[in-house]
């Protein structure tokens, strides 16, 4: 029987890496990635450490937070913030930091001026097709944000006949999710749709969390040599926040709230259509994209010196251009292409009075005061635009060196309108005591803020033997400021320091890194490794400074930071049945010169929330006897890290063991099952403070899930 057209682009033009990358002599390590260039490429040929997590992984995961999977990662950490939402460390402190860079399909979820540290909670992950994290600064495809690490989520590729999946499961403290799904192909067209129900009443008081997720993808053969690829994709997030804990509260009391008003609600719309059109020796590429991201939030961090409820939303518009071409000699490779991006957007930020008083374990509660009414403190329009066109060219010196280089310029834009003060410089005026939180707010006149950046990239890869090979790069990347940082001041005690303060952030550096990394990877009989070892040095690095005695946070640029490490990935089967799977990274981040307002200085000082030891082992057994099920044991570790700049205390890091089991049955059906925190360890998810104040958010107790699932 032929093959469809729409067949023959399935797996041709998504999933192969090119005629030519199929003669490579590393033909014992044939792992793809899609990451690196936006396109199918030999692992083997990529100089770069990139985490690749496949579909049946996430299938048997089925993970009801992203923490789940992603931490299998060497070298990544996800802490849970209640519900799906996440801080993040790779490469970098444990941070809510703009040094990420979220992808669906290569495509940035979020604009770079509207970052969101819980992008992964806009992203359909337990229905994925699989991810993959490029660790470090991006390639010269790969722009802003993509420092610590590059995190892209594929969708699920539509299936060549009608298949139908359906997922229920149930567990601890009100947790229930459905996941319902299915698709068909025919003739040139070939199409899959996700749903992603999930509710849970939260561990901890009032901390309810719902979302609905959906995901659709239609590819369509255009002939034998192109496609079209359709992805829609929205989720909707209903949250309450949780606040911090004191160290009695997490002893003695760990499910208490102290925010319990706290919330946020997200709303997330993206929708692309990427053409594809490959010959023998060109690509052509054109995705136009376009996206609508809205959240009203009040805030749980700044209760203590900024109380406030704010609604930031924006929308998209953009492409992602790129032609490709292959030349015989030398198996050479360039790739020239133009990111385009404008996304206006707004804030919309009021004053709240909230109440305080002192719980039975010397806690802070907090409740809002509604017979106080809100009073407006931000409101504006800011349009970000970003114009990136890049160069990358590979070519193969020998059948086992392969140089690859790549630059890229990025041309940014913010255009600010203040709808306060007629646009006009000034502190929001008033009496003292004006608002209902107290202090005062800057603002800065209407106004363009601009940034610019080239960024080269060098590497190599060399193949050893079959069995072995390595590689080595230098880069340079960069983050330009967040909207948030550069036009939302922080509230001050005086109308002249909240000025100052709003005028100062127009002044704002963007990051800037040199990263150099060494990498190996190879096989040993049935034993698969990587070994990576990576030095990389942030200029101006843009932290939160963290009054000790007011708890006032003033975001500045940071001097100089350096982050250090090694990381290790083990895969074993052994035994016919069983597998032992191992990811291990030492770290060292420091403060080489970081002098605050010429009263504090840190250089020389461990950054905080910066684990040096991150580790996860999997045990896994899979008898024939389970017809395709298997049992897996996994113990994580994550090291010790101190609190604060100052290095005055540390959190002394914890060891979690989680089970999970599967068992499929009959035709078509599965049953599973998973016990999350199995000795039910008391553990912070994050810590910070100071040695005397020690504040953590409370990490997840025992909590069991059991479900079924039906395929047809």
């Amino acid at each position: 029987m032929k093959p469809s057209p729409i067949s023959l682009a399935l797996t041709g033009i998504l999933c192969a890496p090119s005629a030519w990358a199929q003669e490579t002599t590393v033909s014992a390590l044939p792992e793809v990635t899609v990451t690196g260039t936006r396109e199918g490429a030999l692992l083997s040929e990529t100089p770069a450490t990139v985490g690749v997590v496949k579909e049946q992984a996430v299938r048997e995961t089925r993970p009801a937070h992203p923490k789940e999977i992603l931490n299998q990662v060497p070298g990544v950490w996800v802490s849970n913030l209640s519900g799906e939402g996440h801080s993040t460390a790779i490469r970098q402190p444990l941070t809510t930091g703009a040094v990420y860079l979220y992808l669906e399909d290569g495509i940035p979820t979020r604009s770079t001026g509207f970052f969101n540290h819980n992008a992964l909670y806009e992203i359909n992950i337990p229905q994925s097709g699989g991810v993959e994290v490029m660790k470090g600064p991006g390639s010269a495809l790969y722009g802003s944000d993509a420092i610590g690490g590059t995190i892209n989520v594929l969708t699920r590729t539509p299936p060549k006949a009608a298949e139908f999946e359906l997922s229920g499961e149930a567990g601890s403290y009100g947790w229930g999710r459905l996941l319902i799904g299915g698709g068909n192909a025919s003739g040139d067209d070939a199409w899959r749709a996700s749903l992603n129900l999930t509710r849970t009443d939260g561990w901890q008081d009032a901390a309810g969390y719902d979302r609905q997720t959906g995901t659709a993808r239609w590819d369509r053969a255009l002939g034998d040599d192109a496609l079209l690829k359709t992805v829609l994709s929205f989720s909707k997030v209903d949250q309450q926040h949780v606040g911090k804990l004191n160290r009695t509260e997490l002893d003695v009391a760990p499910r208490t709230n102290n925010v319990p008003f706290s919330y946020r609600q997200v709303d997330a719309f993206r929708l692309s259509t990427a053409y594809e059109r490959e010959t023998a020796n060109t690509l052509v590429s054109l995705t136009p994209y376009v996206r609508d991201n809205s959240m009203e939030i009040i805030p749980n961090w700044s209760v203590s010196y900024d109380p406030s409820r704010y609604v930031t939303e924006n929308r998209s518009f953009g492409f992602l251009a790129k032609y490709r071409r292959d030349f015989e000699p030398l198996r050479a490779r360039l790739i020239a292409g133009l990111d385009f991006d404008y996304s206006p957007g707004a804030r919309d930020e009021d004053s709240i009075k909230l109440n305080k008083t002192t719980n039975p374990y010397g806690g802070t509660r907090y409740t809002l005061d509604t017979t106080v009414a809100p009073v407006k403190i931000y409101d504006y329009d800011v349009s970000y635009r970003g114009i990136s066109p890049y160069v990358h060219a590979e070519a193969s010196l020998t059948d086992r060196l392969r140089l690859n280089a790549g630059l890229r310029y990025d041309d940014m834009q913010y255009d600010y309108e203040n709808h306060f003060n007629d646009g006009i410089a000034g502190a929001t005026q008033g009496a003292p005591g004006a608002f209902p939180a107290g202090g005062w707010y800057g603002h800065v006149a209407s106004t363009k803020v601009d940034y610019s950046h080239w960024g080269p990239k060098f590497g190599a890869t060399y193949a050893f033997s079959d069995t072995l090979n390595g590689f080595a790069t230098y880069s340079n990347s960069f983050r330009a400021p967040s909207e948030g940082q550069v036009f939302r001041g922080s509230r001050e005690s005086t109308a002249d320091k909240a000025q100052a303060a709003a005028e100062s952030l127009l002044n704002l550096k963007p990051v800037t890194v040199d990263s150099f990394e060494l990498g190996l990877r190879g096989k040993a009989g049935a034993l698969r490794y990587e070994v990576s070892a990576y030095h990389m040095t942030k200029q101006d690095d843009i932290v939160s400074h963290v009054d000790p005695v007011t708890t006032q946070r003033t975001v500045v640029n940071a001097g100089e930071t350096l982050h250090r490490g090694v990381e290790l990935g083990l895969g074993l089967p052994f035994a016919q049945a069983w597998r032992l799977d191992t990811s291990l990274s030492y770290a060292k981040h420091t403060y080489e010169t970081w002098v605050v307002s010429g009263t504090a200085d840190y250089s020389g000082k461990e950054m905080e929330t910066a684990p040096r030891v991150i580790a996860s082992t999997r045990l896994r057994y899979a008898p024939a006897a389970l017809d395709g099920g298997r049992v897996q044991l996994e113990w994580i570790r994550l090291g010790s890290y101190w609190l604060d700049a100052a290095n005055t205390g540390k959190y002394g890091g914890h060891n979690l063991v989680n089970l999970r089991v599967n068992r499929p049955f009959g035709k078509g059906m599965e049953v599973f099952g998973s016990v999350s925190n199995l000795l039910d360890k008391r553990y912070a998810e994050t810590a910070d403070g100071t040695g005397a104040a020690p504040t953590y958010t409370a990490g997840l107790p025992r909590q069991a899930v059991v479900g079924l699932q039906a395929k047809w």
